[in-house]
């Protein structure tokens, strides 16, 4: 929503209208709920000095990706109410290319820098440039970008700026910052503090985690981390926030994007602010997670601060070995039995996965609701160096659940998966297949593998032969643990009888 400037004239000329300039907001500073989906909802103060009658009223204190139909302006002890008869939001900030625009067909002066000094030239502005937008015809057709300047200098054309254009000082109608202006009603002359509240685009959070764990590796697997979480958000409002009391809000909050053309940021990162003791709490807020700071920060246009939210010691990490030699396997639906003999035999995957669990519970010096993030895994070398192990992805991880985290693949721990009898009694609807997984280890300590086999052939479908006990991850998902002695090998062999 633009705001005309002849209509801002003719209120401010009506009787009965008071305008009210910009005031500064209360002491208090502007309160900010960041969603990880690129908005906002922001909380600030603004001193009324109402006369009765009709009051303009006007604030730059919001920003340039604001919502303009998100806005609430109301007295917070809810004993007054505000009536407004009219609102206008003006993002279009004062940029060269605005006043380029402004002064197209008029002759302005430029500074150019020479090898005899700075000079000052004069040029006519034929055509100031548009705004970055590509253009299409009435078919959908491409037919250009944004349209150069056009400059007349010394009775000659060139399709750039001869130098800084200077402005005139008096130009009307710049705007500085972002501008909301309203028109309220007031029955009587009153002073009182509202609450401006509305959703703006512009931020995100996001969480990462850094585990580090030593040196040494317990043969069971079980190994004591550090894990220090971060939060990190940005700030691409078009607007600098000195003081902010910010609030993270963790979920998947429905949310309908408004249609705008993001401006481009050059983000600037700060030093992480490590404070010597966490001190950001959680709460369960509706069914969402809300995360609160607890102090103010500042937080400038176009940055990115890092805040530490989570930092635990001895935290247990179990590390598995999972060897899927048919991970790619699509499952057989229907009601009958797949009698392909080469189903799921194309694989050829030899890759041991590493898979690091963690259960996020007290009991594990965790306990708090964990926010979707990256988690980077790093392990101290003999000589106390901290190398870079792998990393993967998170979900929204609840208290008592536990991660799972896919960081690699095993350099010295390999297998293979071959079929070793394959039959089809139609007349009696039976199949019957057999394998033989083989695994390697070439590490100096002895491992656990869990191989994942897919029956994926059938619905029905029972273990004849095995030669190690498994457990059953699902209706189609078995899994064997195959102890696998150091500098040695394992295997595994196994018979399925599917029916229908």
């Amino acid at each position: 929503m633009r705001f005309a400037h002849p209509i801002l004239f003719a209120l401010l000329t009506t009787p009965l209208a008071f305008a009210q300039q910009d005031k500064p907001q209360s002491d208090q500073p502007v309160a900010l709920t960041i969603y990880n989906q690129s908005f906002a909802v922001a909380r600030t103060y603004l001193d009324l000095d109402l006369h009765a009658g009709l009051n303009e009223i006007t604030t730059t204190h919001v920003t340039s990706r604001l919502e303009p139909d998100s806005v609430v302006l109301r007295d917070p002890a809810g004993t007054r109410p505000v009536h407004v008869l009219e609102q206008n939001y003006d993002a279009a900030i004062v940029n060269q290319n605005w006043l380029l625009q402004k002064y197209e067909g008029k002759t302005i002066d430029f500074q150019v820098s020479t090898p005899q000094g700075t000079q000052t030239v004069q040029g006519t502005i034929l055509r100031a440039p548009s705004l970055p937008q590509n253009q299409y015809d009435a078919n959908g057709q491409f037919i250009g970008g944004s349209a150069e300047p056009l400059i007349e200098v010394n009775g000659k054309m060139q399709f750039q700026l001869p130098g800084i254009p200077l402005f005139p000082a008096a130009t009307d109608g710049l705007l500085l910052k972002p501008t909301l202006r309203w028109q309220i009603q007031s029955d009587k002359t009153e002073h009182f503090q509202a609450e401006l509240a509305y959703i703006t685009g512009g931020f995100d959070w996001n969480a990462n985690y850094n585990i580090v764990v030593p040196e040494a590796t317990d043969i069971t697997g079980n190994e004591k981390a550090d894990f220090v979480g971060w939060v990190t958000i940005h700030n691409n409002s078009g607007t600098e926030f000195p003081q902010a009391r910010i609030k993270l809000m963790a979920g998947d909050v429905a949310k309908i994007q408004p249609d705008f053309r993001a401006k481009t940021m050059n983000l600037v990162v700060t030093n992480a602010e490590v404070m010597a003791a966490p001190q950001v709490t959680q709460k369960a807020f509706d069914d969402f997670h809300l995360y609160d700071l607890n102090r103010t920060v500042a937080l400038s246009n176009g940055e990115t601060k890092q805040v530490q939210f989570l930092d635990a010691a001895g935290v247990t990490v179990l590390r598995n070995y999972i060897y899927d030699g048919a991970a790619q396997i699509q499952p057989w639906y229907n009601n009958s039995i797949n009698q392909d003999r080469n189903f799921g035999l194309d694989s050829g995957n030899t890759k041991v996965a590493i898979v690091q669990e963690i259960k996020n519970s007290e009991a594990n010096h965790l306990g708090m609701p964990l926010p979707a993030g990256r988690i980077r895994l790093y392990r101290r070398d003999s000589d106390g160096q901290m190398e870079f192990t792998g990393e993967d992805t998170i979900d929204h991880t609840p208290t008592e659940d536990t991660l799972k985290l896919a960081t690699g693949s095993a350099f010295d721990v390999k297998g293979s998966r071959r079929q070793t009898d394959f039959h089809v009694n139609l007349n009696g609807h039976t199949l019957d297949e057999s394998f033989e997984i083989k695994l390697t280890n070439q590490k100096q300590q002895p491992v656990t593998v869990i191989v994942t086999e897919h029956l994926y052939r059938g619905a029905n479908w029972d273990i004849t032969e095995k030669s190690s006990a498994f457990t059953k991850g699902d209706s189609h998902t078995i899994q064997f643990p195959i102890q696998v002695p150091a500098k040695g090998d394992a295997t595994l062999t196994y018979s399925v009888r599917y029916t229908w």
